[in-house]
């Protein structure tokens, strides 16, 4: 007698990745539907030889919807949507492997894998001068008021000079980075009044100023790895005559009356004249005529 016997499968294993813990670094720059996790690392085997179904959650908030896998069948991990570093620079991927689909109502085993994605930030934005007063456009532009100074006709500072609000300074805002900033006048400097240093931004004279005309003076803040990577500010130095004496008020106290009730922005009387509003003078001897 002949008996054939047919052993049937159970469902008695789980699926198995080969790396249940996977680190990647991703730069910030990276564009979409780059794969990120190859399939052949992430894929799970079955001693049962079942179809391997696969899903993709975050554990960090707010990092949901950045990256996705193939297809239910394709573990795959690719970018789905631009990064932005200063946004998050990190976030965990849990990958589940089932050997039966998420609605079978079967006995179902489950395996999963742990993958870690570091944000690299990029070199992607230009330069900022500081003190920066705005940011636009996601934090890619920096808005920064311009700097003014002055210096006195015929007459050569031989020091940096004195800059509002501040000395001329620029950073890389991809700070992680931080490549080095060189400094160029390139608009404004007619007779090449003014040199900027190269490194630190301090600006000085060449020459004595012969002209009461100001300067609008554009100095460009440039990153030495990528001439590409610039910012342009504006550098306003009026040209004034020089002071060698203080102003001086013409009294030394000055009276005045106000009256209970007036309401704001009324004027002050002089004392023992109530027609006639107090007025506060000083004169300076280096402009007699002002």
């Amino acid at each position: 007698l002949e008996i054939l016997v047919t052993v049937l499968n159970e469902n008695d294993n789980s699926p198995v990745f080969a790396q249940p813990n996977i680190t990647r670094d991703v730069p910030e720059d990276t564009e979409v539907n780059t794969a990120i996790v190859a399939r052949e690392e992430l894929s799970a085997t079955d001693a049962d030889l079942d179809t391997i179904y696969y899903e993709l959650t975050t554990t960090v908030q707010e990092t949901d919807g950045y990256f996705a896998i193939g297809g239910v069948n394709n573990p795959e991990i690719y970018l789905q949507k631009a990064l932005d570093f200063d946004k998050f620079n990190s976030t965990t991927l849990l990958l589940y492997a089932r050997d039966r689909p998420v609605t079978s109502p079967d006995l179902t085993n489950t395996a999963t894998a742990t993958i870690t994605i570091i944000i690299k930030q990029s070199d992607t934005r230009a330069p900022w001068f500081l003190p920066c007063t705005q940011i636009l456009n996601d934090t890619s532009v920096c808005l920064s008021s311009p700097y003014s100074g002055r210096v006195n006709i015929s007459e050569m500072s031989t020091e940096p000079l004195l800059l509002e609000p501040g000395p001329i300074y620029a950073i890389d805002p991809d700070y992680t980075i931080s490549e080095r900033i060189v400094y160029s006048i390139v608009g404004g400097n007619t007779d090449e009044v003014f040199s900027v240093d190269a490194d630190t931004g301090n600006l000085t004279m060449n020459k004595i100023v012969t002209s009461p005309d100001s300067f609008l003076l554009q100095v460009m803040a440039t990153q030495v790895n990528n001439v590409r990577k610039y910012s342009v500010a504006i550098v306003e130095i009026k040209v004034i005559s020089k002071s060698n004496f203080p102003p001086y008020f013409e009294k030394g106290i000055y009276n005045g009356t106000v009256f209970v009730g007036l309401p704001q922005r009324s004027f002050v009387y002089q004392a023992g004249d109530p027609s006639t509003p107090l007025v506060i003078t000083a004169m300076d001897e280096d402009f007699p005529d002002v």
